[in-house]
């Protein structure tokens, strides 16, 4: 049975939260916090699963993260949602952290990411992006 993208699925940023994104500080680190659903079969009709079109996209993507100073902080399954609407459950929670907005918004508007961003949106039911920067320091 494969999983539907809801018709509220948000998979990518829109115009406006990316212009948000790109005319906000850019003092420092920053970290993004993504939440991934997926689909159980990839929308390609790869015969792949979500997991594994998510796969792809990151194989081709650490290099392009790691090029531009960035690292991989965190990833792990998540659970049932304590806290929050019924219908957001995510699979995997990924903390990624670019050493600037710049390097973020270089990353992303190379042609090669551009290429790889594709299986990103086949694999997933939806997502989240969140930009955060360290208070505990």
């Amino acid at each position: 049975m494969t999983t539907p993208v809801p018709a509220n699925a948000t998979l990518n940023p829109t115009g406006e939260q990316l212009g948000a994104f790109a005319n906000g500080p850019d003092d420092g680190p920053i970290v993004m916090v993504n939440l991934l659903r997926y689909l159980d079969q990839a929308s390609d009709g790869s015969g792949r699963t979500g997991r594994e079109a998510y796969a792809t996209y990151g194989a081709a993507v650490i290099p392009m993260v790691i090029e531009r100073g960035g690292s991989f902080e965190f990833m792990a399954s998540a659970h049932a949602t304590v806290i929050g609407p019924a219908d957001e459950q995510w699979d995997e929670v990924i903390l990624v952290q670019y050493p600037s907005r710049a390097a973020f918004l270089d990353m992303i508007s190379s042609d090669a990411y551009q290429v790889a961003m594709v299986d990103r949106e086949v694999a997933l039911a939806d997502s989240r992006l969140i930009p955060t920067t360290r208070t505990d320091r």
